[in-house]
């Protein structure tokens, strides 16, 4: 009797249990890319007629045309990309999903990113409650989405006057939320971040209203609790060398290192001294020369995010703001010392728009910070994946790394609009067809902006 009740229970379950269309493929169903031109994401150059072997969710084999198949590859389902060009999923390194939370809006944007080649991003923290729900789905395939990799945040007790912080904690306190806490030099550090492990962040960002002392604890003890520390530039007091003296492992904004050149770095909530933008235009700025060879010796990224600077088309021009040309120098002098740059966009399009805001951001990467167009896709391939913490699976056509690839008909190495020649997105081994995008519109997306 009990045991005819656990099956109709299960059974019960299983027709309710939400549809998953966009499910990895299961670890016996096996496709060969083959013909392709690679572009595999690692120091190794483009190579013609390559073929790449995918058991489920994985890659498991790349080789020449010309090499006799693997014996795994016998009863494995051809797709043939001849005069093709095959590169790594995209990852977009700053978004935020959930400040406010808006379900139906997250799931429209991540759509349009996965079928415009962006197969994971890093949430920069926000709500973790509906962060964390699309980061499930979009793993088990119930909603067509990169993957999403999230920080919880941790900032001094004067950021949570910021209306956005009560919009992330609806229910609680601003501050005390495990995702979102407050912390100063009375914080138990040690519980402070296992209750933020509690959320399943792959990090831990620092924001503001800390000093670099602070900060320098708080990485330590994130660090030991085997979570990433990922910062904004300046905090507002701590001055960016202080940040990445503290040991953290990437700062976002090339804007906000303009403080670095500041006597007095103010608090989070203090005025903000103007600063003479034009010693930075150059990209030669000794204060930050001395900066980026601490980045280089420590491996510290830089997520740019020049275009979240870019002021809108019709905008006056504000004197000493920080812009997209600032912005696109400090990047550039970064890049020339040799900083690792990831690509990040942190704003949003209108729904309008069919195409990942991560464009936007190679295309600033190219003609603000002097990139190459191979250079640009690095920051949104194998550093992105850095930056996430994600190496060892994505970021690059290797065997045993997930199966997140792009298959483009124009060579992105000649220039970066040729991403918007995409064909397909793989994700995890599933197909996704450029044709099949469809963007989520609705009543409640009628723009994200």
């Amino acid at each position: 009797m009990v045991a005819a009740a656990i099956a109709i229970a299960a059974s019960t379950l299983a027709r309710a249990a939400a549809p998953t269309p966009f499910a990895p493929p299961s670890d016996g169903e096996r496709v060969l890319f083959r013909h392709a031109t690679l572009i595999d994401g690692t120091d190794t150059p483009t190579r013609a007629d390559m073929d790449v072997l995918v058991a489920g969710a994985r890659i498991v084999a790349v080789f020449r045309d010309t090499t006799p198949l693997p014996h795994n590859a016998a009863d494995a389902r051809a797709v043939d990309l001849h005069g093709r060009y095959l590169m790594p999923g995209l990852v977009d390194s700053h978004v935020h999903l959930a400040t406010p939370p808006n379900r139906r809006q997250a799931e429209a944007e991540l759509r349009r990113n996965l079928y415009g080649g962006v197969t994971a991003v890093r949430d920069m923290a926000d709500d973790l409650r509906p962060v964390s729900d699309l980061a499930r789905a979009s793993l088990v395939g119930e909603i067509a989405a990169p993957d999403i990799f999230y920080a919880a945040l941790m900032a001094g007790p004067d950021f949570f006057t910021d209306p956005r912080t009560a919009q992330t904690s609806a229910g609680g306190t601003p501050g005390s939320m495990p995702w979102m806490q407050a912390v100063d030099d009375r914080t138990d550090l040690q519980l402070a971040v296992a209750r933020a492990s509690g959320t399943a962040p792959s990090a831990i960002k620092l924001y503001a209203d800390m000093t670099g002392e602070l900060a320098a604890r708080l990485t330590a003890e994130a660090h030991r609790q085997h979570l990433r520390v990922w910062a904004h530039a300046t905090l507002y007091p701590a001055r960016p060398s202080e940040v990445v003296a503290a040991g953290v492992d990437t700062i976002s904004h090339a804007c906000l290192l303009i403080r670095e050149v500041l006597a007095h770095v103010p608090r989070v909530n203090e005025p903000r001294p103007a600063v003479a933008l034009d010693r930075f235009t150059l990209g030669d700025a000794p204060e930050l020369a001395r900066l980026f060879e601490t980045m280089v010796a420590r491996g510290v990224i830089l997520d740019a995010t020049i275009s979240a600077y870019a002021p809108p088309p019709d905008a006056p021009p504000q004197s000493g703001a920080c812009d997209d040309a600032v912005g696109g120098a400090i990047t550039r002098q970064a890049r020339r010392a040799g900083v690792a740059i990831a690509a990040g966009t942190d704003f949003v399009e209108p729904a309008s728009e069919r195409w990942p805001e991560l464009f936007h951001e190679l295309h600033q990467l190219v003609e603000r910070a002097g990139m190459s167009p191979l250079e640009a896709i690095r920051a949104a391939t194998l550093v992105g994946a850095r930056a996430t913490g994600q190496e060892r699976d994505i970021g690059s056509i290797e065997p045993g790394k997930l199966a997140d690839m792009v298959v483009l008909e124009k060579d992105p190495l000649a220039s970066v609009d040729h991403l918007e020649s995409l064909v397909m997105t793989i994700k995890r081994g599933h197909v996704f067809p450029r044709g099949d995008f469809v963007p989520l519109v609705d009543a409640d997306v009628v723009d994200f902006q």
